[in-house]
């Protein structure tokens, strides 16, 4: 099932996780083994998790990747209806 507006994985990382810990930008990216500018951009919802991303944050917050990726998933899906809902289409189906 879809969520009505669900929220950006970034900020689930942000709120859930981060701030919870007192942990930095900073800190975080250097324990994830990522640059900091690439840690931002995902916390500042400029950028998506990807799958190499998933299993870094499962790994550092005893998670699984795939909660990580449905939730980016689910964010994606929702952006994505949300921009293209009012397409046209034919709608094409076997005879």
């Amino acid at each position: 099932m879809r969520m009505h507006n669900p929220p950006h994985p970034g900020e689930i990382l942000r709120e859930l996780c981060l701030a919870p810990l007192g942990l930095s930008v900073t800190r975080t990216a250097a324990a994830l083994g990522v640059s900091r500018k690439t840690l931002s951009a995902i916390l500042n919802e400029r950028a998506g998790i990807s799958p190499e991303m998933a299993i870094r944050l499962s790994k550092a917050f005893d998670t699984t990747a795939e909660s990580w990726l449905n939730q980016q998933m689910q964010y994606d899906l929702w952006l994505a209806q949300k921009n293209l809902g009012n397409i046209q289409i034919e709608h094409l189906s076997a005879a």
